[in-house]
């Protein structure tokens, strides 16, 4: 039996019986100040879902990445993480040239496109996008004003079942 959700007002259909659907649909990033980090992710045109002061002390911001199904959620209250202290957000991208180059001309400081591995600490970045081409393996990255570090990465062709 499918039921409509009410903010959208599309149909939501019902797993497989015998299965559960795990959908992440929210992200709660850690910010030091409310606006400033609402007129950044605003500037990289993102959509406003939600603006609800709830108290002087609780204040909840949800922005949604264009094309985007997860949406971030940031605030006063609304997590004990320390602003900036989140990092390789993924952003996956169909054409990392074209998405870097989106973000630079909305003022944002983005990082030259490498291959190898973002989330590979000790390992190499290696300048300029995978040799080969391959989807998964060029990136380039920025942060948030606090410091909540980015990824873009470039996904022409998806793995199996993804």
């Amino acid at each position: 039996m499918s039921a409509t959700d009410t903010i959208t007002g599309t149909t939501i259909q019902p797993p497989a019986p015998g299965t559960v659907d795990y959908k992440l649909e929210v992200l709660t990033i850690p910010v030091s100040d409310v606006d400033r980090a609402k007129a950044f992710y605003a500037s990289l045109g993102w959509r406003e879902d939600a603006d609800f002061p709830i108290r002087d002390d609780f204040r909840v911001i949800q922005m949604t990445p264009p094309g985007s199904q997860a949406s971030v959620i940031f605030g006063d209250g609304v997590t004990g993480a320390q602003p900036g202290s989140y990092e390789n957000l993924v952003l996956v991208v169909y054409d990392l040239d074209e998405a870097r180059a989106d973000l630079v001309a909305r003022g944002v400081d983005v990082s030259e496109i490498f291959h190898s591995s973002a989330f590979d600490h000790n390992g190499p970045r290696v300048n300029g996008p995978d040799p080969a081409g391959n989807s998964y393996s060029s990136f380039a990255s920025f942060s948030d004003p606090d410091g909540n570090g980015w990824v873009l990465q470039e996904i022409k062709t998806r793995l199996p079942g993804r």
